[in-house]
C-alpha cells in the first residue's frame, strides 16, 4: 500500500492545491473532463489523493495538545494553545484549515465517485474503489461533525453558486448519512486477511466497521456500539487481535500488524513526518519542545497493583513517583532519569530535574528551565519514536487511527453503560488489554466486584487514557464525556520542579479556560461565514 503514495501525477498535485482553497470557490470543469478519466491507473492516482486526505501528522499529534494530556508551549502546534487555552475566536487559522482541510477530502472523493464509472476497467475492483471512496468520504464528514456539530453535507459536488449559499445540515442528518455510507462501503471491502502484501494499508470491511462503532460510540448509542464492536471481535470480518507488545505495536518493523484497523500510511521516501524533532529529549539530537506531556497524564497510570496512586494500599511514593507504575507509561513518556534506548542499542538516562545532569556533553539539555528550549512541563515523548528516523527525525512511520485495542475498551464502555460490567466481559477486555501492557499481579488482573457501575465507568475511562495516549483521541472522549469543565479549567501541570508555595511544587505550566456554553463546539470559520451567509453560527459565537 506504501507504494500508492510514490505515484505524483500533475493532476493530483494541481487537485491538491486548488482544492485546499475555500470549499464554495473551487472550479467545476477543471478536472472533470472526459480526456481525464480515462483508465484504472489515473483513477487510483486520485484516490491515493483521497488517502493522503484521511489526516496529517500535525492534526494527529497536536490534537493530543488540546486536551489534559499535553501542552504546547513553544508558539500554537496545530492551533492547540489557543484553544487548550480557550483564548481563540472564529478568526483562529486552526479552526479555518480544519474546515477547508475535510472539504477538500470530500471534494477528491465526489469527483471520484461522479467520474469512476465512465472508465473502463474491472468491475469488481471499481466497486471496492468507490467502496474506499464512500469510506474516506464519511470519515470526513464524521470528523467534522465531531467539531463543528451541523454541518454541510456534500454527497455530490456542489456548482459554484450551490457552494455560495449552501447550508449546515443538521447534526443527526449527517451522522444517519455517515453509517448509511459505512454500510454500504463494507458491502465490497475486503476483509484484512483478503489483501496482498502490496494493498496493506488499504481500507477494509474491518475499518468500516470500526469507524462505525466509533461514530454510534461519540453519539452513546450503547447497543449499536456492542452489535459492532461484536461483528468485529468474532472474527467474521477480519482477523484481528492485540499486538504482543504494547511498545512493539508503535515500531516500523511491526506496521500493518493484526491490531492495526486503519492507519494513515507514510512511505520513507515520499511521504513522512518529522514532529518527533520538537517531541523528544534534547540530548538524543531535538530541536526544542513544543508538546510536552503533562503531570495530569502521568498521574494518570495506575500502580503496577492496579490502584490509582491517591488510593489507599497503591505504594505511591512521590520521591519515587515513576517506581512500579504501568508499564505503558515508560512506553510513552519519557521522565527524569528515564533510560532513552538508542537505535545502536545503548542506554541514555535523561536528566530532567534541575541540577542533575553530568557537566560533559549535553546532558543538561532536557533539564527543566522556564523560557528555554526545553520541555515546560519536565516530561518528553517516547511512544511513536522510530529508531529508524532520517536526518531531523524524519520517519515513514505509519499513525494508527483505530486499532484492535479500541474495539475492546468500546466494547467495555458500551457493556458497562447499559448494565454493570460483567467479569467474562473485563476478562475479555480490560484483563486483555491489562495483560498486553505487562501487567502481572493479580490485583490488577482481577475483575473489580467492589466496584459500582460508576467506579467501573471512571476505570474504564482512565484505561483508555493510559492506552491511547498521544494517540490524538483523548481531546474527544472529553468531549463526549462532557466532562471538559472540570479537566480542562485551571492550570496544566508539569512535574515537582516549580516553586514550593505552588501547588505543592509541581509546575504550573498552562493556565485553561473551558466554556461549558460554547466551547463544545468550535466556531463556523469567520472566512467562510463571510463568503456565505447561510452558514448560521453556533450558540455563543455569534458576535
Amino acid at each position: 500500500m506504501k507504494r500508492r503514495h510514490r505515484i505524483a501525477l500533475t493532476f493530483c498535485l494541481m487537485l491538491t492545491a486548488v482544492a485546499c482553497k475555500r470549499l464554495d470557490l473551487i472550479p467545476e470543469n477543471n478536472f472533470t473532463d472526459l480526456n481525464y478519466w480515462t483508465t484504472e491507473e489515473k483513477v487510483k492516482s486520485i484516490l491515493n489523493t483521497a488517502y493522503s486526505q484521511m489526516g496529517n501528522s500535525e492534526r494527529f499529534f497536536s490534537n493530543e495538545g488540546m486536551s489534559d494530556n499535553a501542552f504546547s508551549g513553544r508558539g500554537d502546534f496545530g492551533g492547540s494553545t489557543s484553544l487548550a487555552a480557550g483564548t481563540y475566536d472564529p478568526a483562529l487559522g486552526r479552526i479555518l484549515d480544519e474546515w477547508r482541510y475535510h472539504y477538500q477530502g470530500i471534494k477528491t472523493c465526489n469527483l471520484i465517485l461522479q467520474n469512476i464509472d465512465q472508465v473502463p476497467m474491472n468491475e469488481d475492483v471499481k466497486a471496492r474503489m468507490k467502496a474506499e471512496t464512500r469510506f474516506i468520504r464519511a470519515l470526513k464528514h464524521f470528523q467534522l461533525t465531531t467539531w463543528f456539530g451541523a454541518v454541510p453535507l456534500l454527497d455530490q459536488d456542489p456548482s459554484l453558486e450551490e457552494a455560495l449559499h449552501i447550508s449546515r445540515t443538521p447534526k443527526g442528518q449527517v451522522v444517519e448519512y455517515i453509517l448509511n455510507e459505512l454500510d454500504a462501503a463494507a458491502q465490497h471491502l475486503p476483509i484484512n486477511t483478503a489483501y496482498g502484501a502490496a494493498d496493506r494499508g488499504r481500507i477494509t470491511k474491518g475499518a468500516a466497521l470500526a469507524l462505525k462503532a466509533r461514530v454510534y460510540l461519540y453519539e452513546g448509542r450503547w447497543q449499536d456500539v456492542v452489535n459492532t464492536c461484536e461483528s468485529l471481535m468474532n472474527g467474521a470480518n477480519g482477523n484481528y487481535a492485540l499486538f504482543p507488545s504494547y511498545e512493539g505495536l508503535f515500531l516500523p518493523e511491526n506496521e500493518n500488524n493484526n491490531e492495526v484497523i486503519l492507519d494513515m500510511q507514510y512511505v520513507p521516501e515520499f511521504r513522512t513526518w518529522s514532529n518527533f524533532f520538537d517531541f523528544a529529549p534534547l540530548s538524543v539530537g531535538a530541536r526544542l519542545n513544543n508538546l510536552a506531556p503533562t503531570q495530569e497524564l502521568v498521574d494518570s497510570y495506575i500502580m503496577l497493583n492496579g490502584k490509582r496512586i491517591d488510593e489507599e494500599g497503591s505504594g505511591y511514593d512521590e520521591d519515587n513517583a515513576y517506581e512500579n507504575r504501568d508499564p505503558r507509561m515508560a512506553s510513552t513518556v519519557v521522565y527524569d532519569q528515564y533510560q532513552w534506548r538508542r537505535p545502536d542499542g545503548s542506554v541514555q538516562t535523561i536528566y530532567i530535574k534541575p541540577g542533575t545532569a553530568p557537566s560533559s556533553g549535553n546532558a543538561s539539555a532536557d533539564e527543566y528551565a522556564p523560557g528555554t528550549a526545553s520541555s515546560p512541563t519536565g516530561y518528553y515523548w517516547r511512544k511513536y519514536y522510530d529508531p529508524s528516523h532520517g536526518n531531523n527525525f524524519l520517519s515513514g512511520l505509519n499513525l494508527i487511527l483505530i486499532r484492535y485495542a479500541d474495539i475492546l475498551l468500546m466494547y467495555a464502555e458500551a457493556k458497562n453503560e447499559l448494565v454493570k460490567l460483567g467479569q467474562e466481559d473485563w476478562d475479555l477486555t480490560v484483563r486483555a488489554i491489562r495483560t498486553r501492557a505487562g501487567f502481572t499481579q493479580a490485583e490488577a488482573l482481577n475483575y473489580r466486584a467492589d466496584l459500582s457501575q460508576e467506579g467501573l465507568r471512571d476505570l474504564i475511562r482512565n484505561e483508555r487514557r493510559s492506552e491511547f495516549a498521544f494517540e490524538g483521541t483523548r481531546i474527544f472522549d472529553i468531549r463526549r464525556w462532557r466532562i471538559a469543565e472540570q479537566v480542562l479549567n485551571g492550570w496544566a501541570h508539569g512535574a515537582k520542579f516549580g516553586p514550593a508555595n505552588e501547588d505543592n511544587g509541581y509546575i504550573r505550566a498552562n493556565l485553561r479556560t473551558f466554556d461549558s456554553n460554547k466551547h463544545y463546539l468550535w466556531p463556523i470559520p469567520r472566512d467562510e461565514r463571510n463568503l456565505n451567509s447561510n452558514l448560521e453560527q453556533n450558540p455563543g459565537w455569534e458576535n
